[in-house]
């Protein structure tokens, strides 16, 4: 398997990932709501699902994208090389720039989860807010460092591929 098949292969398997993240998570806050029912774990749900809202949508866009980016970097391989340099190269150095974004905000979201977890007290709304967020942001961390890998090592095939054009 070549390395951009495999690169967006790998894409669009954790893109599977990140939408059962989700579903999970949204799953879990309709058994707080409707079973459990509590102002802890009802603050847990609100968290729980805004983020899986965003991995359901990143995931899902991303799994569907990923077959026609394989065609169209293959294709670009192919017949059209200088649209390696011109069109994906700076295409993931954005995609790059943008996980470092991501990075930051997750963490962000991290902090304010562990600080709602500490500043409130047991049983209460916030307290939920805060671990759910926690949990979501961890995940988002997590998935997110493999994609950055993934798409530096990308990256890299695409300046060696475009700098032996040369």
């Amino acid at each position: 398997m070549d390395k951009i098949t495999k690169y967006f292969n790998a894409e669009r398997a954790e893109s599977l990932l990140f939408v059962l993240v989700g579903l999970i998570a949204v799953f879990c806050a309709i058994y707080f709501f409707t079973k459990i029912n509590q102002p802890f774990y009802n603050g847990m749900s609100y968290s729980l699902v805004a983020i899986a809202l965003i991995q359901i949508t990143v995931g899902a866009s991303v799994y569907f994208r990923s077959p026609k980016d394989i065609e169209r970097v293959n294709k670009m391989v192919q017949s059209e090389k200088e649209k390696i340099q011109n069109e994906e190269i700076p295409r993931m150095n954005t995609v790059m720039k943008n996980f470092v974004l991501y990075r930051w905000i997750e963490i962000g979201l991290l902090l304010i989860g562990f600080a709602l977890f500490f500043i409130f007290q047991p049983e209460t709304f916030w307290k939920g807010f805060g671990i759910g967020l926690s949990i979501q942001s961890c995940f988002m961390l997590l998935l997110d460092f493999f994609a950055e890998s993934r798409g530096k090592v990308y990256l890299d095939y695409l300046q060696n591929f475009s700098s032996n054009l040369s």
